[in-house]
């Protein structure tokens, strides 16, 4: 974990704005442990991810660190062939449709109308 730099932090450890932020980041720690890739690899491409949202205009104010996260996730995701694009696209889709469905404060759940084509 020491290898994982610039992780928003306080001194108890990482610190996250959303539930998605912590899915995220325990994801990631979850596929490295299980040998799905290492921290060198994990790091290069979210720097890559990073650098690539940066040139599009991404301020780095912090505040969108764990998007990139979460692209970086996704991406290493299709390249290790556990999920191809369009599954992760779907899958995407599906929970803003499910987060739009639902209630602030309550649950969000998927459900099979979700996916639009259900």
């Amino acid at each position: 974990m020491q290898s994982v730099r610039d992780i928003p932090r306080d001194s108890d450890g990482p610190v996250f704005r959303e539930p998605w932020e912590a899915q995220a980041f325990a994801m990631a720690l979850s596929l490295n442990q299980r040998g799905v890739f290492s921290w060198k690899e994990w790091a290069a491409t979210l720097g890559d991810e990073i650098k690539k949202a940066q040139a599009a205009g991404d301020p780095d104010t912090g505040e969108t660190y764990y998007r990139h996260w979460l692209a970086a996730l996704e991406r290493m995701v299709a390249e290790k062939g556990l999920a191809d694009a369009r599954t992760l696209s779907r899958t995407r889709d599906a929970w803003e449709h499910a987060c739009a469905r639902t209630p602030h404060g309550t649950p969000i759940e998927l459900q099979p109308n979700d996916f639009g084509d259900a």
